[in-house]
């Protein structure tokens, strides 16, 4: 007799819920404990960007669909520093995701719940983190078979407080705060065993990549990797 798959139907229909394909990704994440959030208005800062954050130690970039240059950087990272884990950020159509995929994105990241972006990504087998703050949006994620959920806006949604009142209820499941972690409390949040990783933008703010500042972004980014390894020794 042939199995059954696996299969669930739930708040946005009628999916397989094996996501074990995500689970490197989920172990990539958390080693790196901060996924720096990136906004780049030109492809040519991709390069230079990619190669200070591998240096000091957070080999990850999370590339923002704000601008034009978001897909040529995300192919500029792919193809030229093969050993950073270069994602799309802000997605909120599948088309986004299509164009990240196609330029090299290895993860696809959106600030709420699409469910067509969703279903798009467990289809075709790419890592997604789509966002969700509330215990309806974390149950109908779940019910994809998703083990993490971003959540954003952190800071005006209650931050820690919040996620550890969500983590009581869904035992197991893991969040990415992004939106209000810096430097100073960022050790706070990778104490709690619900955070797998954060994301964050004060290592790589726009002011800095746009003047070229990639000294400062290294300093930055080495203070992060040494709070993370503190925190997680």
């Amino acid at each position: 007799m042939q199995k059954t798959p696996d299969l669930m139907k739930g708040s946005f229909g009628l999916m397989e819920k094996d996501t074990s394909y995500m689970d490197g990704f989920y172990k990539d994440i958390n080693a790196m404990g901060v996924v720096p959030v990136v906004v780049l208005d030109d492809a040519k800062d991709a390069l230079p960007l990619a190669r200070v954050l591998e240096q000091g130690g957070l080999p990850s970039a999370e590339v923002t669909f704000r601008t034009a240059a978001a897909a040529e950087s995300i192919h500029e990272i792919a193809e030229k520093c093969p050993n950073v884990l270069v994602g799309a950020g802000t997605v909120l159509r599948v088309e986004q995701a299509q164009r990240a995929v196609d330029a090299g994105a290895k993860f696809i990241v959106s600030p709420g719940t699409d469910k067509k972006v969703v279903e798009w990504c467990l289809k075709n087998k790419v890592p997604v983190l789509p966002a969700g703050v509330t215990p309806t949006e974390i149950m109908a994620l779940m019910e994809y078979g998703l083990k993490v959920t971003k959540f954003f806006p952190a800071a005006l949604c209650g931050g820690l407080k919040t996620i550890g009142a969500l983590a009581s209820v869904f035992v197991g499941h893991r969040f990415m705060p992004t939106g209000g972690v810096n430097a100073s409390n960022l050790s706070e949040y990778l104490t709690h065993p619900a955070i797998i990783a954060c994301g964050g933008t004060w290592m790589v703010k726009p002011d800095l990549i746009r003047a070229a500042d990639f000294d400062t972004i290294l300093r930055l980014t080495k203070e992060a990797r040494a709070i993370v390894d503190a925190t997680r020794r």
